[in-house]
């Protein structure tokens, strides 16, 4: 059973993470500089939220606004469902698609973890389908 730990354990990163009072230009910027399509909010080390691509184009464009004076802390998405390390993958799909969302924090006892993508989850079941296929070609080899 493939779970979130492993999934945090391949993406070898951190999560990136931003000041709730940055401008979301800045933050714009940041993603677009680490190639992300999501940052954390975050304040004296504690988690607020998680500023997305989406975020900025139903909150600012959509809206009206101007990226250069609005911050982070007015757009970000601070109602979102979170998972833990040993939470199943199939349980983060069922959770992410219910829920129309991209991008969920991971929590442990020390608090954030990190940060799983919809893309991250795809990624690990198509290693999941690679590894049933690897194992039935070996069985039916014997």
């Amino acid at each position: 059973m493939h779970t979130v730990a492993g999934i945090l354990h391949r993406k070898k990163r951190n999560p990136v993470s931003v000041a709730p009072d940055m401008t979301v230009t800045d933050a714009l910027q940041l993603m677009a500089d680490q190639q992300i399509g999501s940052v954390v909010v975050l304040q004296d080390n504690s988690y607020l939220g998680i500023m997305t691509e989406r975020d900025y184009s139903r909150k600012v464009i959509l809206k009206g606004k101007h990226s250069v004076s609005t911050t982070v802390a007015e757009i970000m998405s601070t109602d979102l469902p979170s998972v833990s390390p040993s939470d199943t993958v199939e349980h983060c799909m069922q959770l992410m698609s219910d829920k129309n969302i991209r991008y969920m924090p991971v929590f442990d006892s020390n608090g954030l973890a990190g940060i799983i993508s919809m893309s991250d989850i795809v990624k690990e079941i198509i290693l999941m389908q690679k590894d049933t296929i690897s194992h039935l070609q070996s069985y039916i080899q014997q």
